[in-house]
Formats: C-alpha cells, structure tokens, sequence
C-alpha cells in the first residue's frame, strides 16, 4: 500500500530530517521524492510504501501533523488512490 506525503512552508533547517525520521521510526519506506524551495517557500511531495508501516495511518498521519504544527508546516499524509482520485484532472 502506498501513500502521499506533502510539506509545504517556509523554509528552515530540519524539515527533511524531521519527517525522514518520523518515516524510520514507523518503518515506512520512502520510494519517490520531489523537493524544491520557491523563494523561501519549501516543497516536497513524497511517494511511501507503508505496507510494512508498525504504526496505524491514523497514528502517522498525527505525527506528521504534529511536526508540521511544531515547525510552522503544512504536512499532510494520503493514501495513494485518494490522491490520485482528488487530482485527477
């Protein structure tokens, strides 16, 4: 099963380690990342494989939260099929 991760903010030191980290700890692995800054406005689209994540969506889905709201981000976790199917265009 795979999900979305996106972060959008002001850049600053950390956000990558700060959700690389959170990913570890769940055992999510990372297949795909985009990242870039737009005149200080930082943004990363994530592609995860969290069948063999050891935490529930729901409990990883708050932690990014939660370090989004600690570092002034926008973090946000989806599952593929509804990423796609709000995107489609």
């Amino acid at each position: 099963m795979r999900a979305v991760i996106s972060v959008i903010g002001k850049d600053r030191v950390g956000i990558i380690a700060g959700v690389t980290r959170i990913l570890a700890d769940d055992n999510v692995n990372i297949l795909d990342i985009n990242q870039t800054i737009m005149q200080e406005i930082f943004t990363m689209v994530m592609l995860v494989d969290i069948s063999q994540a050891n935490a529930p969506f729901t409990r990883l889905s708050k932690e990014l939260k939660d370090l989004g709201a600690n570092l002034g981000l926008s973090i946000q976790i989806q599952h593929e099929d509804i990423f796609n199917s709000m995107h489609r265009v």
